[in-house]
């Protein structure tokens, strides 16, 4: 019997299925490190070394750190799913207060430590946006579509831009102040931006108040 060395299990036999069972713990052991060294100084070998796996391990994986660090943050925000509420605002609420926890320290480290990564790696940066940047961005194009469909809104000339606003905003105040902000900095945003940008509904907030 031909045993596989740590060193050499990037190397197996034909048919032979990698065993995804360990995909998880090393993902969280890449977030891990992640969020302790940023993405600059994180290695592979760091990774391998938390989740006490071989290198070839994560490389069978993933090809290379940027593609572990976007599958690993892809798992911990997993993709949205699209809300249908009957109108645009309830949508973009569902959507984007959905997707962030202001009190959840380890994810804020994580997307810190993401930062100066998306700032200086050209690969991090163009897989981050095929990977799960995208996906998301279609979420937004359907909820504007499903509005326009509804007689709701008129149709959206750029709706990239104005999928961008409420991301964009809450990475803002993540630089800033170190946390991403609450539901009500979201809100605000959505009712003061993004709904007047495209002709929606704005719910007065005295009445709401009453």
């Amino acid at each position: 019997m031909i045993q596989t060395s740590q060193t050499d299990e990037s190397v197996h036999a034909p048919g032979r299925k990698r065993d995804a069972s360990r995909d998880a713990a090393l993902c969280q052991a890449a977030l891990e490190v992640l969020a302790e060294v940023g993405y600059d100084r994180m290695t592979v070998d760091a990774v391998a070394a938390r989740a006490g796996a071989g290198k070839a391990t994560l490389y069978r994986r993933w090809a290379d750190k940027a593609e572990l660090v976007v599958d690993a943050i892809g798992r911990m925000k997993a993709r949205p799913v699209l809300p249908d509420t009957g109108t645009l605002r309830g949508d973009l609420i569902a959507l984007a207060c959905h997707v962030h926890d202001a009190d959840d320290t380890f994810r804020t480290d994580v997307q810190a430590g993401l930062v100066s990564g998306l700032v200086r790696d050209a690969k991090l940066r163009a897989v981050f946006a095929e990977q799960f940047v995208a996906p998301r961005k279609a979420v937004f194009r359907t909820l504007f579509d499903r509005a326009v469909g509804r007689g709701e809104i008129a149709p959206v000339p750029n709706f990239v831009l104005l999928s961008d606003i409420v991301p964009s905003m809450i990475f803002h105040q993540l630089i800033l102040t170190g946390r991403p902000p609450d539901a009500a900095f979201v809100i605000t945003v959505i009712d003061q931006i993004v709904l007047p940008l495209v002709g929606a509904p704005v719910p007065d907030p005295l009445r709401e108040l009453s």
